[in-house]
């Protein structure tokens, strides 16, 4: 990765963090009427089941990703038997930083079908 690609990957980062971590103000409503509250309604089912498709994704993703990892290892131990210990170590740690991220990403899924 280049310098340049690298800083611009940092700046996303950060900027996603602040976005996170911004309170956002709370909207008050003044009265609704029934239809009002019906398209409510409608507009938290409609996140709900987009969480659980995100959630679902999530998953999907991570077990793709951590296929091709341990199927890139199993290669490389094949090319370079002696340095089995190296690559089963370098496999391990980011299956499971991949692991950490995914479940991170299921349980913002599911928080938002509740």
């Amino acid at each position: 990765m280049s310098k340049r690609a690298a800083t611009l990957a940092l700046a996303l980062m950060v900027a996603g963090l602040v976005l996170m971590i911004t309170p956002m103000p709370a909207q008050a409503q003044e009265g609704t009427t029934a239809t009002e509250a019906g398209e409510a309604a409608l507009g938290n089912g409609l996140s709900a089941g987009l969480g659980a498709i995100g959630a679902g994704l999530a998953i999907i993703g991570g077990a793709a990703g951590i296929g091709r990892i341990g199927g890139s290892a199993v290669e490389a131990i094949a090319r370079q038997p002696e340095a089995t210990g190296a690559i089963s170590n370098a496999m391990i740690i980011t299956a499971a930083l991949i692991e950490g991220a995914t479940l991170f990403a299921v349980v913002v899924g599911l928080l938002a079908v509740l």
